[in-house]
């Protein structure tokens, strides 16, 4: 039996996978590519390979590597950490079944970082402007406090069943990743700028591209909202300035890529209407 078998089953040959991970050492640094044999077991994703990976250390090569760096969570797709490039398209490694894969490209399995956000080391990626697009449409429901803010309007069965899915997004990135319209933005330090002004600089450059098709959805989540709604026109006014979106090309790629069928395309067009009235009745109270 081949040395690379010998974690196989007793009595059995293991089937080998053949899988090429694009690899870097750091923000900046250049891409490479290392090709891995795994042995097939039953039911593995794609974080199971990465995880025989790390185990073996190891190339097809016998060259011994440093373990390939990947992020995960939940490890269900529910957290939206494990976003990556497998086979040329964008999505989740937790739910990325090696037998569909292998349907797809039976020769071998390719593993790429997300190709939009600055690369911290292999598979890792800064994802901090999703989040940051976030904050900018106020995506959340403002009751904080302690005291008693009384019993909230009712949400009729329409408008429940128009949120929930707009409610399942998870941040996951892939619907940024599939955009024609969202570009790298990816900043070097300059010498003698200090963390604080480089953050700074950073989170403008972040603010003035194209927020996003995660970001817009949420913000008609959350203007559609009972409480929520109390900043609706924050959010709309939000939508309307560089990088909103009005940058949208609808290409339709974010709607297909999304790993939980999550309605985009609609939710910007009600996006869209509502950046469209609101700079009407702006234009007209001057």
């Amino acid at each position: 039996m081949n040395d690379s078998n010998k974690n196989a089953p007793s009595g059995a040959k293991a089937q080998l996978l053949k899988v090429r991970v694009r690899r870097q050492d750091g923000p900046g640094k250049e891409p490479y590519w290392q090709l891995f044999h795994v042995p097939r077991e039953p039911e593995m994703n794609v974080i199971s390979i990465l995880q025989r990976i790390a185990a073996m250390a190891e190339t097809v090569d016998g060259k011994k590597v440093s373990p390939v760096a990947w992020e995960c969570g939940c490890l269900e797709e529910v957290c939206g950490s494990c976003t990556m490039v497998i086979n040329g398209r964008t999505r989740q490694s937790c739910s990325a079944l090696v037998v569909n894969l292998l349907k797809e490209q039976p020769d071998e399995i390719v593993l790429e970082p997300m190709s939009k956000f600055p690369v911290v080391r292999d598979l890792l990626v800064d994802r901090s402007r999703v989040f940051q697009a976030l904050e900018r449409v106020k995506a959340w429901v403002p009751v904080d406090g302690y005291y008693d803010m009384g019993p909230g309007e009712r949400q009729t069965m329409a408008q429940q069943e128009q949120n929930y899915p707009l409610s399942q997004c998870m941040s996951c990135g892939c619907c940024l990743e599939a955009c024609p319209q969202y570009g790298k933005i990816e900043l070097e330090q300059k010498s003698g700028e200090s963390d604080e002004d480089f953050a700074a600089r950073k989170h403008e450059a972040n603010d003035k591209g194209f927020i996003g098709a995660h970001a817009i959805s949420q913000a008609v989540l959350f203007n559609n909202n009972p409480v929520g709604k109390v900043l609706a026109n924050e959010r709309v006014d939000a939508l309307t300035k560089a990088g909103g979106v009005q940058v949208c090309g609808n290409a339709q790629n974010c709607v297909a890529v999304c790993p939980k069928e999550i309605p985009l395309t609609q939710s910007i067009a009600r996006a869209g209407r509502a950046a469209t009235v609101r700079t009407v009745k702006k234009f007209f109270d001057r």
